[in-house]
This record gives structure tokens, sequence and C-alpha cells, in this order.
């Protein structure tokens, strides 16, 4: 069973959609006995940092999430769900992640070209880093295969737990990965078999980096 948090943010219908397409079983829930019965969390988000953050700790849900995955329980965040993963967001203001990734997010504004628009929104390649083991996360898809962003913000401070990069003007993290906890800066959901393959890889298991 993979729970999808709800905390009030989020494309939740599309992500199980997405999972009955590929005949996993799920459930929306923001109930914490839920998630800790799940075999899967996933954590989806879509707005502002702060916002979103907020939302998770009011609703009791944040520290069931960090229990359940420090407890090796497999967790994907998706899009401002993975932002969330990480320590700390610069987004209008310093804010607090769940600091279950070291790094911080940081305007794509300070990286890319002026003349790159922003947000960074379509298909784009995933390039995996030079040196590492492609993650399990990605053992049905290819280097060069193209998924769906849509952000102004991306993962910095992060190199060691980078598993594929996208290229906007400079290498935005595109996905991350520390043990069983992954996040996908793009959208899964929107993106067709690829997307679909990356959450049939989540969902299989075998995932520990």
């Amino acid at each position: 069973m993979v729970t999808i948090v709800d905390y009030g943010v989020g494309n939740l219908f599309s992500l199980q959609c997405s999972l009955d397409a590929i005949g996993a079983e799920s459930m929306i829930s923001g109930d914490p006995a839920d998630i800790r019965s799940a075999d899967r969390i996933l954590l989806p988000g879509v707005g502002a940092f702060e916002d979103a953050a907020r939302k998770l700790r009011d609703s009791g849900l944040a520290d069931v999430v960090c229990e359940e995955a420090l407890s090796g329980k497999p967790l994907l965040g998706v899009c401002l769900g993975m932002q969330l993963l990480f320590e700390k967001s610069l987004e209008y203001g310093e804010h607090k992640g769940l600091g279950l990734i070291p790094g911080c997010v940081r305007p794509i504004a300070d990286v890319i070209p002026e003349d790159l628009k922003i947000p960074h929104i379509g298909w784009n390649a995933l390039r995996f880093p030079a040196g590492k083991e492609k993650s399990p996360l990605f053992r049905y898809i290819n280097e060069g295969d193209h998924v769906y962003f849509v952000h102004s913000y991306y993962a910095a401070d992060c190199a060691e737990h980078t598993i594929a990069v996208a290229e906007y003007g400079a290498d935005l993290t595109a996905a991350v990965a520390k043990g069983s906890i992954f996040g996908c800066q793009f959208h899964p959901e929107k993106s067709g078999p690829v997307g679909l393959s990356i959450l049939r890889a989540f969902c299989e298991g075998g995932l520990s980096e």
C-alpha cells in the first residue's frame, strides 16, 4: 500500500491515477495511522515552500513522515514535496524543511542566464551524475529520457545525494536519494511512460541507495 500524504497541498489525485495505471494499491490520507501502516509514502506538494511546510507541521504529519522515513520506509517527495525533504529553503525568506536530506533550496534565477524564463517549465532530459551507479529508482528508464518540470527553485548543496540533473542554463538537481528517501523535482505523474516507469520502480522496492 502506498499512502499519498494529504496535508492540503499537492496533486493528490493525479498521483493516485498514475499509481492506478501501474496497478499499485494506494490511498490518499492525512491520518497518521495510514502513513504508519503504509508500505511506502508519497509526499506531494505544489505552491510556496513556507505555506506547505507550515501545513505539514500544523497537521502533525511532519513528525510522522520523518519517523517513518528514518525507520527505513521508502519515501518519495514530488516537486515541492522533494524540496521539503531538505534542511531549509530560501524562497521569500529562510524557512525550515524536514531535514531528511542535507542541502538548501535556492532560486534558479541565481544560477541560470537572465534570458531564460522562470519558472523552468516543460519537458527536459535527465542526466545521471558521472561516476555514480544509476539509482534503482531509474532502473526502467535511460539517461536522456524526458520528464516534465515546473519550478522556480532548486535543491542546492546536495551533490552527494543527487541522482539526476537537468540542464537549463545550468545543471539543476532533478532527483535525489539518501537511503530509502527519494525526491523528484519533476512530476512523474505528468511525465508519461517515463514517469510511470519511475513510479513502478518506487513501488517495487529494492530501492535503498
